[in-house]
């Protein structure tokens, strides 16, 4: 069998992927909610699979699929950096990797600090303003602090190691199968607890940041394991989702100065690419990633994290078969 072929099926046994009725703790709506928006997604990931594995297309159109897949995958607990992989893998796209990673992130940087403009905005206002929301403010940007302490010693120390597996397909699928594992257990194992801003201990914080510096591993989802790990040990649902994407921001910063640093001329780092593609590429990501946001928030709150390990297991197991 084909790859695509393979993948087209495995993509069609997904949009058709029910669970019996009773299975779902919270309720038949909940389930509805959650499989009902991911079976679409998987639908629409067949159609564009079936047409563009093995097609020679120019580097506009690379980069606006690139581009939307980074937006929708960024935030989607599916990790972007083993989709974008994949993609450049299955397009014939050499020498694009990580660097082209990094322009696209930069797009779904702009969507993370438009909607989380208010967090934002509270932390800066923190750090001179008395009260109980100056209070929250800076202890939430100290928490931040603390867990990008690991992130950035993790991807300083195995940098090499890390850049390494993107060129590995066998790596990108054991990733999403243990992305999978961690949505799952957040179904399988909830936490009883229900921890806010004031409850939150420092050594949780940098459980979170150890997550997430080792999802720099393309195929481990950064959202996937932050927000999974901060549910697991009792974060509140709103809190670890804002918390997971506040703390994203000082990452993709340093990983993009680090990185362009290192590469000199931005127009070179990127197999063939002009400044104008990839501008449109991390253009379409913000807008993508904009959207996918909003839906996760919402998937969030209605407790259905879980809901994407189904997708995460197939995919993984695909890239194993292919790798």
């Amino acid at each position: 069998m084909q790859l695509s072929e393979l993948i087209s099926a495995s993509l069609s046994f997904l949009s058709e992927f029910n669970i019996k009725e009773g299975t779902c703790q919270q309720g038949k709506e909940k389930y509805n909610f959650c499989f009902a928006f991911l079976n679409n997604v998987a639908w629409y990931l067949r159609q564009i699979t079936v047409g563009i594995i093995n097609i020679n297309m120019d580097i506009y159109g690379q980069v606006i699929i690139l581009g939307a897949l980074q937006g929708l995958t960024e935030f989607f607990p599916v990790s972007s950096s083993g989709h974008l992989m994949l993609a450049q893998h299955f397009m014939g796209m050499r020498g694009a990797g990580v660097f082209l990673d990094l322009i696209l992130h930069v797009g779904t940087l702009g969507a993370v600090l438009l909607f989380l403009r208010r967090e934002i905005w509270l932390i800066l206002y923190s750090i001179w303003a008395g009260g109980e929301e100056g209070r929250k403010g800076r202890r939430l940007l100290l928490l931040l602090i603390v867990a990008s302490l690991p992130t950035a010693l993790l991807g300083l120390a195995f940098r090499s190691v890390f850049i390494s597996m993107f060129h590995s397909v066998a790596v990108v699928g054991s990733a999403l199968v243990l992305t999978a594992l961690l949505l799952l257990l957040t179904r399988l194992c909830p936490s009883k607890k229900n921890l806010d801003i004031d409850a939150v201990p420092w050594r949780l914080a940098l459980l979170v940041g150890v997550a997430q510096g080792l999802a720099i591993t393309p195929g481990l989802s950064r959202s996937g394991a932050t927000i999974s790990v901060a549910l697991l040990l009792g974060v509140n649902r709103d809190l670890a989702f804002r918390f997971s994407f506040l703390l994203s921001i000082p990452a993709i910063i340093g990983a993009v100065a680090l990185e362009s640093a290192n590469l000199g001329d931005i127009s070179a780092g990127a197999d063939g690419m002009t400044a104008g593609a990839l501008f449109l590429g991390a253009l379409v990501a913000g807008l993508c990633g904009l959207g996918a946001l909003s839906l996760l928030n919402r998937l969030i709150k209605k407790d259905c994290l879980y809901g994407f390990f189904p997708y995460c297991l197939i995919l993984g197991l695909i890239a194993l078969i292919a790798g």
